[in-house]
C-alpha cells in the first residue's frame, strides 16, 4: 500500500510539474452587431494566439529559468537552460550533440550545474580535455535510456518490479531506480544516488528528467 501511494504521488508530482497552463477567454457583449462581429473575431483570433503561445510555452516546467518547448530537440532545449550549463558543454566535448538531436526516442536523466559541482573539480576539467572524450562519452551515455519513459511508465516498471525497476543505458550499463517517498532515486552501478529533480520535460525526440547528482558507470 505505501509504494502504491508513494508511486501515485510521484506521477502526480510530475503532472503538477509539468503544467497544464491554458488561454484566457474574453467575451465581449456589444448592442451593435457589427461591433459584436468585429469583437468575436478579434477575440477568436486572440484566443487561438494565446493557446498557441500557451500550449509551447507551458505544456513543460520551466528548467534553469527558460521555458521548455515540446517542439524543441533535446539539445535545444537545454542550451537554454542556466542550470545545464556544464551539461551542454560537456555534450559538445564528447561530440554528442549530432545524436541528441537525432530521432531518438532518447530518456535523458540530466545533471543540474549543482550536480557537477560535486564532483571534484580536477576529475571534471580532466574529462572535459580532448583526450578525456571517450571516458566523457561513456559517462554522459550513461545518463541516457533510448525510448521514452516518462514519470508514468517509470512508476509502472517500479511497482512492477516491487520497488525496483532496472533501465539499460546507452553507454550499456544500468541504472536502478525506486521510490523514496514521492521522489524517484536513481542508483548507479556504484552505488552512488541521484534524485529526479523535475521530471516529465517533454521534447520533440524524447523526455528530459533533471537529476540532481551526476551518475557514474562501473568502473
Amino acid at each position: 500500500m505505501k509504494l502504491t501511494l508513494s508511486l501515485t504521488a510521484f506521477v502526480a508530482t510530475a503532472a503538477v510539474l509539468s503544467g497544464c497552463g491554458g488561454g484566457a477567454t474574453n467575451t465581449t457583449s456589444n448592442t451593435a452587431a457589427n461591433r459584436t462581429n468585429t469583437a468575436v473575431a478579434a477575440n477568436t483570433t486572440n484566443s487561438a494566439a494565446t493557446t498557441n503561445t500557451n500550449t509551447a510555452a507551458n505544456s513543460n516546467p520551466m528548467v534553469g529559468g527558460a521555458p521548455m518547448l515540446a517542439t524543441r530537440d533535446i539539445v535545444d532545449n537545454a542550451v537554454e537552460s542556466k542550470d545545464h550549463t556544464t551539461l551542454v558543454a560537456a555534450v559538445k566535448a564528447a561530440d554528442l550533440v549530432t545524436t541528441l538531436k537525432g530521432t531518438g526516442p532518447f530518456t535523458v536523466f540530466a545533471p543540474t550545474n549543482a550536480a557537477f559541482d560535486k564532483v571534484p573539480k580536477a576529475t571534471l576539467d580532466g574529462l572535459l580535455k580532448p583526450e578525456s572524450k571517450k571516458a566523457l562519452t561513456g559517462i554522459l551515455t550513461y545518463h541516457v535510456v533510448a525510448g521514452k519513459q516518462d514519470a508514468a511508465s517509470i512508476a509502472k516498471a517500479i511497482e512492477a518490479g516491487n520497488g525496483k525497476a532496472t533501465f539499460k543505458t546507452v553507454a550499456g550499463g544500468t541504472l536502478t531506480a525506486s521510490l523514496e517517498g514521492a521522489k524517484v532515486i536513481l542508483t548507479d552501478e556504484n552505488g552512488g544516488k541521484s534524485t529526479v529533480t523535475i521530471a516529465d520535460v517533454m521534447q520533440s525526440n524524447g523526455v528530459i528528467h533533471v537529476v540532481d547528482t551526476v551518475l557514474m558507470p562501473k568502473s
